[in-house]
């Protein structure tokens, strides 16, 4: 746990809450917490979900259940989100309903920043760092994958037609920002 103590305390280093202005909306998301969750089939025994966070679901691919949300980023790996102060009270109830069972959860909310970009060619904002084709058809609401954005790793979600949420190391977020506003001023109208 000391190193979970440490990264409350360390100040957050945050993007600037700077905004894309025009059709194309690219915002930090803030009060989020994320788990690193592991487990293989076997640990599993056929659970649908963990302490209420689907672990059932196709790869690459995204549940949410109110201000939850799981995604299957491989075989035997998940990120859970929940708000940044049910941390704590995730974890222990994850350890309880594995209950021995050999997995990994690790606490990655310190690590990882989001951000929401939204609007009618969101897909195209991305797709300008991103190979993956992002038309609703390949890509479809309630799909997740990693990926790479520009050259920084990323983990994109869409949670809605013209919605996507990129994830980057905290380290990596200038970059990744300043690449998405840089896109989106193709489409200020």
């Amino acid at each position: 746990m000391l190193e979970v103590n440490l990264a409350r305390r360390t100040p957050a280093i945050r993007p600037a809450a700077v905004a894309s202005a025009g059709p194309i909306r690219i915002a930090p998301e803030t009060g989020e917490g994320r788990l690193s969750f592991r487990a293989k089939a076997k640990a599993l025994g056929g659970r649908e979900d963990v302490a209420g966070f689907a672990v059932d679901g196709a790869i690459n691919s995204r549940k949410s259940d109110g201000d939850t949300a799981s995604l299957r980023l491989g075989p035997d790996e998940w990120l859970f989100i929940c708000p940044e102060g049910d941390i704590d009270d995730a974890m222990s109830a994850i350890e309880r309903a594995m209950d021995g069972a050999a997995h990994s959860l690790v606490d990655v909310s310190h690590r990882d920043v989001t951000f929401t970009v939204s609007g009618q060619n969101a897909d195209a904002v991305i797709n300008a760092g991103c190979p993956l084709d992002l038309s609703l058809d390949r890509f479809p609401v309630g799909t997740a994958s990693r990926t790479v954005f520009g050259k920084s790793d990323i983990v994109l979600a869409r949670v809605g037609h013209h919605d996507f949420r990129v994830t980057t190391w905290r380290s990596f977020a200038p970059y990744v920002h300043g690449l998405l506003l840089d896109a989106a001023k193709d489409y200020a109208g």
